[in-house]
């Protein structure tokens, strides 16, 4: 049978499964190459996966609000021109890597494990339990060292080498135990209180962040600067700026460039943990912090920003701002970030602690600008003048960044924004 099989896309480097949250398609429905087929979200975006492929949706793996592992077959496509009782195989039919994508069975007693524990096994977890005869008390004794403990492919691969005889569980020696729930804080509620519960995207985001915290020991310092040349360039050039290119510039792009150029003399900073290594990363990919309406944050993420003019930067930080509050990033807009700015001025906000986006090293906080009185330097000696002054403030994973490398990465960015000439040219 000539058949094409939608898997699971990866929606961002540390994203390893996504929730289907509709489907737009029904079996034995005809489809188009680009036809729309279902809508998923991760913890970074919210995206509709077309088809590649035109023919009839032969069959639907998964429903609604199940979550999928990334490879994983989601549907199968009869191609277009093959008939439904057609069952000879095709040359040319795409499947997913055996090693990599293990088939869902009907096994009752697996598929209800998710509903009687408090721990996340995925689909394909759970297909190797069921075909090994795993049942759901002895699935929950094997240790994982996925994200918050979750039980991997080869944990429980691992876990099977070394099972006895008899199907009792014992733990590989390699594998670390599980980490051990988080303790629930008890609040009261008094009359009056509205009790709203946290959206799909905010809860991910709250398991994000404690995670971080739980990864990465963060360190932040923070140095303030001078910002005057950068505000009275811009006030100079705004207008004439949009009449040329077409986009307004706001101060983040001239903020990008620095920390671009800082990350190219700092590598150590564009960087992530990968157990005991650390991976240098060749590209400079800025992400930025972006407020939704819906109070949610969503991070698009600069691709090659060292490589682009303050032109290409200004027009990539408006299109993935737009976009983002706009629900219209795509996949490829989320990925690949080495490194993330947020910016707490937006909010009249001087100063913050970020928390690190993993699984970078490092987060760069920019601070509102305001008027202070500050001593001049002048050839005839000191002065008492206003200057526009801003504080940027750096949190990075003091694992393999420290003081050093971190307080020299952020006085650099601090150095090339306060040496932006105010005659430069648009």
């Amino acid at each position: 049978m000539s058949t094409f099989e939608i898997l699971m896309p990866k929606m961002g480097e540390s994203v390893e499964e996504a929730t289907i949250t509709k489907w737009f398609v029904s079996e034995g429905d005809t489809i188009q190459e680009d036809d729309v087929l279902l809508e998923i979200a991760t913890d970074k975006v919210d995206s509709e996966i077309p088809s590649p492929v035109a023919g009839t949706v032969k069959e639907i793996k998964y429903n609604t609000d199940d979550v999928v592992p990334v490879g994983v077959p989601v549907a199968v496509i009869l191609l277009e021109g093959a008939e439904l009782n057609d069952e000879a195989p095709a040359a040319n039919q795409t499947t997913a890597p055996v090693e990599d994508v293990a088939p869902v069975t009907a096994d009752s007693n697996v598929k209800n494990i998710n509903n009687t524990s408090d721990r996340f096994f995925s689909p394909l977890v759970r297909s190797i339990a069921a075909s090994e005869g795993i049942s759901s008390q002895e699935l929950e004794t094997i240790s994982g060292t996925g994200k918050e403990g979750r039980v991997t492919k080869n944990d429980i691969l691992s876990y099977l080498e070394n099972r006895p005889s008899g199907g009792q569980a014992v733990e590989s020696v390699a594998a670390p135990a599980a980490p051990k729930e988080q303790p629930k804080v008890h609040v009261s509620v008094s009359a009056g209180d509205d009790i709203v519960e946290m959206d799909r995207m905010r809860k991910l985001i709250a398991d994000h962040m404690v995670m971080s915290k739980q990864v990465s020991p963060h360190v932040t310092s923070v140095v303030e600067a001078d910002v005057t040349n950068l505000v009275l360039w811009r006030t100079k050039v705004k207008a004439d700026f949009q009449k040329k290119y077409g986009e307004k510039i706001t101060f983040m792009p001239v903020i990008t460039e620095a920390v671009a150029r800082a990350l190219r003399d700092f590598p150590g900073v564009n960087a992530s943990v990968d157990g005991d290594n650390i991976i240098y990363r060749k590209q400079v990919n800025v992400g930025m912090a972006v407020s939704l309406p819906t109070g949610n944050l969503i991070v698009p993420v600069i691709k090659q920003a060292d490589q682009k003019n303050l032109v290409g930067l200004t027009g990539d930080i408006n299109r993935l701002a737009n976009q983002a509050r706009e629900n219209k990033l795509s996949p490829d807009d989320i990925q690949g970030g080495t490194f993330t700015i947020t910016n707490f001025g937006s909010f009249k906000n001087i100063i913050g602690t970020p928390i690190i986006n993993q699984p970078q090293v490092a987060i760069l906080a920019v601070g509102a600008i305001e008027k202070k009185p500050a001593v001049i330097e002048t050839p005839t000696g000191d002065v008492i003048g206003i200057r526009h002054k801003m504080f940027l403030s750096l949190s990075y994973d003091h694992r393999v960044v420290d003081g050093a490398l971190g307080g020299g990465f952020l006085r650099r960015v601090a150095d090339y924004i306060e040496a932006l000439d105010i005659n430069r040219e648009i």
